[in-house]
C-alpha cells in the first residue's frame, strides 16, 4: 500500500532509454502484486496453468523484465524478508480487505456483473510463499541478481542506492524515499493506459523519475520531516492521523520543529511510538551480503519451467528468451573488451 505522498511529490517523465546501462533495483513484492492485479482475464481472474496454478506473476516477470533488458537496463530484484512487528496490524487489515473483496467478487460474478467482479478481483490479490519462490527461480534462470533483504525490501534498496550500488529504486510506492533512496522510479513495469476509477476515462502512464533531493527542496523540509509527513498520512507501520490530508500535513510539518508539538496540535494520541517509526526509517535493517552479478539466461531451463511445467506458449517464450540471451551475450563481449583495454 505504501505512503500517500502522490499529491505532494513531483516527478519527471522519462524515456526508458535514459536508463541504458544502469543497474535498477526492483522492489519485487511491489511489482509482483502489480502483475497479479493487472495481468488478468476479462472477469479479473489471474492467469492460470492447466493445473489451476496462478501464472500472472511469472508472465509479468518474463515479458516486462524483458522490456527493461531490451531498453539496456540491468534489473536486480530485492525480496522482502521478515516483516517488522509494527507491520502486523497493517497486514491483518489487508487480509480482511482481501477477504471482503473476494466475497464481493464472487457475488458480482454470480450476478453477471463482470466490471464489478474485475474491480474486486484486483483488491483480492494474494501473494503467497510459493509464488515468491518460483519468482526467485525465474529471475535467477534469467541470469539476474536475486537479493534477499533481512526485512523491508525498500529499506535494502534505499541503502544500495545511497551507496551507489544501484542507480535507482523501482517501485510504485513512495516508502523508499523515507528510507533515504536518492532516486525512485515509478510506472516502469506498467505501460499503456489506465482507467480512472468509476469513470470511462483513460490516461497515459509513462515512466517517471523522482529525486529525493528535489522532493525535499520543493517541500522545504529535511528527511526527518519527510518521515513526519509519512507518519501523519499513514505508513505500513502505523495508522494515519484522522482528518489530516497531504496539504494539512505539510502545513503542520512546516509550523513545528518537534513531532510532540504536532501531536499536541492535532489532539490525537497515537497508539504507536512515533520515535520507533522514525528510527525504523532512519536506521533500517539491511544486508551487505549480496552480489550484483549478471549472467546469460539459462534458455533450456526457462523453456522447461515455463512451457513444460506451467503451460506458457513455447513460441512466445522462445522469442523473448532468445532476445534477452543475445543482449546478455553482447554485454559479456563488451565487458571482456573493456577489461582487456584496462590491462
Amino acid at each position: 500500500m505504501g505512503i500517500n505522498l502522490g499529491d505532494l511529490v513531483k516527478g519527471e517523465e522519462i524515456e526508458l532509454e535514459t536508463l541504458q546501462g544502469k543497474i535498477v533495483g526492483i522492489d519485487s513484492f511491489n511489482v509482483l502484486y502489480q502483475f497479479l492485479s493487472s495481468i488478468i482475464g476479462y472477469d479479473g481472474s489471474p492467469l492460470r496453468d492447466s493445473s489451476g496454478r496462478i501464472t500472472s506473476h511469472l508472465s509479468g516477470l518474463l515479458y516486462r523484465t524483458a522490456n527493461l533488458i531490451e531498453a539496456g537496463i540491468k534489473p536486480a530484484f530485492v525480496f522482502d524478508g521478515k516483516a517488522h512487528k509494527l507491520k502486523q496490524k497493517t497486514q491483518q487489515e489487508r487480509r480482511l480487505i482481501r477477504e471482503e473483496a473476494e466475497e464481493k467478487m464472487l457475488q458480482a460474478k454470480k450476478e453477471g456483473n463482470l466490471e464489478e467482479a474485475k474491480k474486486y478481483a484486483q483488491r483480492a490479490v494474494r501473494l503467497n510463499q510459493g509464488m515468491v519462490d518460483e519468482s526467485k527461480k525465474l529471475v535467477e534462470l534469467m541470469g539476474l541478481p536475486v537479493i534477499q533483504a533481512p526485512s523491508e525490501g525498500e529499506a535494502q534498496l534505499a541503502k544500495m542506492c545511497s551507496e551507489g550500488k544501484i542507480h535507482a529504486t523501482l517501485s510504485q510506492d513512495y516508502d523508499s524515499l523515507l528510507f533515504g533512496s536518492p532516486i525512485l522510479l515509478k510506472n516502469v513495469t506498467i505501460s499503456g493506459k489506465r482507467k480512472l476509477p468509476g469513470r470511462d476515462v483513460y490516461y497515459e502512464i509513462r515512466p517517471t523519475i523522482i529525486k529525493l533531493e528535489n522532493v525535499l527542496k520543493d517541500l522545504q523540509i529535511d528527511r526527518e520531516k519527510l518521515i513526519w509527513l509519512g507518519i501523519l498520512l499513514g505508513t505500513d507501520f502505523s495508522e494515519k492521523f484522522p482528518n489530516i490530508g497531504p496539504k494539512k500535513a505539510i502545513k503542520l510539518v512546516h509550523e513545528h520543529n518537534s513531532f510532540e508539538d504536532i501531536i499536541k496540535e492535532t489532539k490525537f494520541e497515537p497508539e504507536f511510538d512515533y520515535k520507533e517509526i522514525e528510527k525504523l526509517f532512519m536506521s533500517p535493517m539491511y544486508t551487505e551480503e549480496y552480489k550484483l552479478e549478471f549472467k546469460e539466461p539459462d534458455e533450456k531451463a526457462i523453456m522447461q519451467f515455463l512451457c513444460k511445467e506451467r503451460n506458457f506458449s513455447e513460441e512466445r517464450v522462445k522469442k523473448v528468451v532468445e532476445k534477452i540471451s543475445a543482449i546478455a551475450k553482447e554485454r559479456g563481449k563488451q565487458a571482456s573488451i573493456s577489461a582487456w583495454f584496462k590491462k
